[in-house]
């Protein structure tokens, strides 16, 4: 079957002096047919390009040309379209990616023209938009004339990316080469922040991410999942890793099944050759893919985002810096709502605790001024910095302060612990900013498989107040016989607050934690108190009745040990009671010795950790 071609762009029979023209956006720019508009611009002048994230050569936004176009970007990218909305010669306009076709359809934005790349067709005369499906095809559908650049290097994708060669008004041959974006390096920081992340990713989630370090840190470390499933808005080589791994299956999908769906990709060729006639990656339409609603039918449905900055209620700015616009509202508050809606669903807010070599913080005690808060203190259920994990959901506004605190850089927290009590309400004896145990090294949360069971094991911090409290109250009167040496009957929020509010460089105080979603409940707590004037230090532990038995103890008392030998202690002694026999198995299993006690209700044990011990 032959199919003609339509003819090339003849500008003043499509468009007009005043005109509004969509194009193409991401890695599929139509260059060549931009350069052709310019070429044979004559006459025109005002005319307002609409595009999203434009990469590559974003030459309409130059000083040059400032008669003739001037662009509205939904999503601000590249340093000429950065510059022209900085200089006033551009507009920024905010809106949510699900919502941006709209503005299309119901006549807020109409569109006079659309400038598009898409493949060659095929016999029955199809394009394909390629990589870039996203607001294109809402463009293409409500604009008055469609303007393509046929080029041979654009990828034919599957899914709804195909438009018929009779819906084009003009086109111009021309084969360019897509932008390509390589994956950046990983540094430490995103290292750290990628583990933490994929701490949260259980087998079988679902994944929404977007593009540089600190996805790829994440997928990095997602290779050894199972049954991973795809529903984003964008693809990038991150991806490549976890599929060629066979991490990613979209087996456990609950929504498109089998196949990984998306609207548009940037990366490198390596990625484009992925997306080529690939039956299992299917492209959409962003009013289709970052609907709330369709990502909510992706059970364990995991949104990972980035942001500027982070207050301590948990207000999420991502598209400004102060009152300089940056990038744009994107796709954020659609995964982010979706994945809420999702069950079992994770909205995880992930950045570097720091910017400007460490310079200024990126939790802040209050959102910049002229800063624009993308994603509300309502929507955010997972804060992530390379410093851990902040569990957001069902706090209230202190106790989201002191967990945004605790994933701060260090030498900010006892600052915003300070700022934070000129704002909002924090009692007198919450007088400790949370601290880190060194010797745990970068990540300080170690994921435990117990009898089956999934814990964690971290430090203690101000932020476990009322956690701790529970945990209390939970116990029976004989654990706390056992533990306590008498029946106490009350466990103060400032008592409790005390016990957490550890100095760990010089004490150290872990717990094992259950966490299902935001719900996270203390299983035990182990620490030991240092003695200065002998160089010892003392050690208890305490678990939760139903957990005992599986160990939870002796992995404290392990750590606990290991803590104190890197310190350069020199023992480590505990007061048991005689008929605590659980407790002195464990510690004599740990090579401790019994020692004479002046009180023969109470055993005294000891541990020499000196290293000719």
């Amino acid at each position: 079957m032959t199919v003609s071609l339509p003819p090339s762009p003849h500008w003043p029979e499509l468009i007009k002096s005043g005109s509004r023209v969509f194009v193409g956006g991401n890695a599929a720019v139509p260059y060549a047919l931009i350069q052709h508009l310019i070429d044979h611009s004559t006459g025109f002048t005002d005319i307002e390009l609409v595009h999203m994230l434009t990469l590559g050569d974003t030459r309409w936004a130059r000083e040059e040309y400032r008669a003739l176009f001037k662009a509205n970007t939904f999503f601000i990218g590249g340093d000429e379209v950065r510059k022209a909305v900085d200089e006033g010669r551009a507009d920024y306009t905010p809106c949510f990616l699900s919502e941006i076709s709209g503005l299309f359809s119901d006549g807020t934005l109409p569109l006079d023209a659309a400038l598009v790349n898409v493949s060659p067709p095929d016999p029955f005369g199809y394009c394909s938009l390629g990589t870039s499906v996203d607001i294109c095809m809402s463009a293409v559908r409500q604009a008055g004339k469609v303007i393509a650049q046929i080029n041979k290097q654009v990828p034919r994708t599957a899914g709804h990316s195909y438009i018929h060669i009779s819906e084009i008004d003009a086109c111009l041959e021309a084969d360019e080469p897509l932008v390509e974006v390589p994956t950046p390096p990983i540094d430490s920081v995103t290292e750290r922040i990628g583990q933490y992340v994929a701490m949260l990713v259980e087998n079988g989630a679902t994944l929404q991410f977007g593009i540089g370090k600190i996805p790829s840190a994440t997928l990095k470390y997602l290779t050894k999942h199972q049954d991973l499933g795809i529903h984003s808005e964008m693809l990038t080589d991150s991806i490549l890793a976890p599929l060629e791994a066979g991490a990613i299956t979209n087996r456990k999908k609950t929504f498109h099944p089998g196949k990984v769906v998306t609207s548009f990709a940037i990366g490198t060729q390596r990625l484009y050759d992925l997306i080529d006639n690939n039956p299992h990656i299917e492209f959409y339409p962003s009013s289709y893919v970052n609907k709330p609603a369709n990502i909510a039918k992706n059970d364990n449905m995991i949104a990972i985002n980035s942001a500027l900055e982070v207050d301590l209620t948990g207000q999420v700015v991502a598209d400004s810096l102060g009152h300089d616009f940056y990038s744009g509202i994107g796709g954020q508050v659609d995964f982010v709502s979706g994945a809420a809606m999702s069950k079992n669903g994770k909205a995880i807010i992930a950045l570097p605790s720091t910017a400007a070599n460490e310079t200024v913080s990126r939790i802040t005690a209050c959102v910049t001024p002229g800063a624009g808060v993308v994603t509300s203190r309502g929507n955010v259920q997972y804060v992530v910095t390379e410093y851990g994990i902040a569990s957001l959901k069902g706090k209230s506004i202190r106790e989201r302060a002191l967990e945004l605190i605790r994933v701060a850089h260090p030498k900010f927290r006892a600052g915003l612990l300070e700022e934070v009590r000129q704002h909002y309400w924090v009692p007198h004896y919450q007088a400790k900013y949370p601290t880190d145990i060194p010797e745990l090294g970068d990540i300080q949360l170690k994921k435990l498989t117990l009898q089956g069971d999934n814990f964690y094991m971290r430090p203690l911090n101000p932020a476990d107040e009322r956690r701790l409290q529970e945990f209390f109250y939970s116990h029976t009167k004989e654990t706390l016989r056992l533990r306590y040496n008498h029946d106490p009957k009350q466990m103060s929020r400032a008592k409790s607050c005390n016990l957490v509010s550890v100095d760990q460089s010089t004490d150290a105080a872990l717990c094992i934690v259950r966490q299902e979603g935001s719900r996270i409940t203390i299983h035990a707590v182990g620490r030991f108190y240092y003695n200065p004037h002998d160089n010892s230090c003392e050690a208890a532990f305490v678990t939760r009745e139903n957990q005992q038995g599986k160990g939870m103890a002796k992995r404290l008392l392990s750590q606990l040990i290991d803590i104190a030998r890197q310190r350069g202690i020199d023992r480590m002694v505990a007061m048991v009671r005689a008929d605590n026999r659980p407790m002195i198995k464990i510690f004599e299993q740990a090579n401790f010795t019994r020692r004479v006690s002046d009180d023969p209700s109470d055993v005294e044990l000891q541990l020499s950790l000196e290293k000719d011990a």
